[in-house]
């Protein structure tokens, strides 16, 4: 048989071999040449990253930087608390293998890129305790796979983009510690994956869908505090079978405290004061078993202490002054 019958084959191998090589270097490339902009983007007052993140060697060696092992391509960038001071540049959003974005604890200051939300592989996002400022990105609702999304402790404005609902995989959002404003987009409370859902500290409005915790089983931690939330608190609050800790205190709710809360028997910590509840306290509380923690001060009840109260031999703290309860006398 002639060697030009397996020519063809073998020019093809080559071929496929070259632009395989060709595409790889390229994404090499690429991926080195975005972590050097973003270290010019960045004042590193320690020099950790000025002696350590250099051509002279492999940038899968750079603190911080976690490489996949088959492909070299970067999977992580984790540079928590490293008192870096910075901006994000767009090119980071050309990370397109970056699975763990952690630059919390830094003073990272400017806008979030729109182009973060090209990172469909993101699992971990945790930008917390920065200066960040701006609106929360739109395109951070493509990020489909994310499971944490926290973005706490930062100057974040304008409202929640209602594409955040989109993340059907996300466990936590953590969104607290900002100035965020407008209502909380009731479709969030459909992502039965959520577990911890963390939004205080900010100027939201509207009120608490009747139905939000239908879709909420997995739920474990809730905290509205210290928003602008009005009506009343939903009577279904019992559907978060799971909810260990309910923080509403400091907001303008209405109504009295739903009997149902008695069957949230994980609570370990709840927070109603600083609303405009009235109406006695439910002597369903008495249900809580685990309850540690029981705030509910400065608001408009009335009427007996329930002497079930004191089934609660695991709490710890209980707070129910200023309002006008009355204790059983002797």
């Amino acid at each position: 048989m002639s060697i030009f019958h397996f020519l063809p084959s073998a020019l093809m191998f080559f071929h496929c071999f070259m632009v395989t090589y060709t595409v790889t270097t390229r994404n090499l490339t690429t991926d080195q040449s975005v972590l050097l902009e973003f270290k010019h983007q960045i004042n590193d007052p320690h020099g950790i990253l000025v002696d350590n993140w250099t051509t002279s060697h492999s940038f899968c060696n750079w603190i911080g930087v976690t490489c996949g092992a088959k492909h070299k391509r970067i999977k992580a960038l984790n540079l928590p608390n490293m008192n870096l001071i910075g901006t994000i540049p767009p090119e980071l959003g050309n990370l397109s293998f970056l699975a763990s974005l952690n630059l919390s604890g830094n003073g990272f200051h400017g806008v979030l890129q729109e182009e973060l939300g090209q990172l469909s592989r993101l699992k971990l996002v945790d930008l917390s305790s920065n200066f960040f400022t701006g609106e929360i990105p739109s395109s951070f609702g493509r990020l489909n796979q994310v499971s944490d999304l926290v973005l706490s402790n930062n100057n974040l404005t304008g409202a929640i983009p209602p594409e955040i609902s989109n993340l059907l995989n996300m466990r936590t959002l953590d969104l607290a510690s900002n100035k965020l404003s407008g209502t909380i987009p009731s479709s969030i409370y459909n992502i039965s994956s959520l577990r911890m859902d963390s939004l205080s500290f900010n100027g939201l409005s509207g009120k608490m869908p009747d139905d939000m915790c239908h879709h909420l089983p997995n739920l474990e931690a809730l905290y509205l505090g210290t928003n602008e939330l009005s009506g009343q608190i939903p009577k279904t609050i019992n559907e978060c079978k799971n909810l260990q800790v309910l923080a509403l205190d400091y907001n303008q709710l209405s109504g009295s405290i739903p009997r149902s809360t008695g069957n949230l028997t994980a609570l370990t910590e709840l927070y109603l004061g600083g609303n405009n509840l009235e109406g006695e306290i439910p002597w369903e509380i008495g249900n809580l078993l685990n309850l540690e923690i029981f705030f509910a001060v400065d608001m408009r009840l009335t009427g007996l202490i329930p002497t079930s109260i004191g089934n609660l031999t695991n709490l710890k703290e209980i707070y129910l002054g200023p309002n006008f309860l009355e204790c059983i006398s002797n």
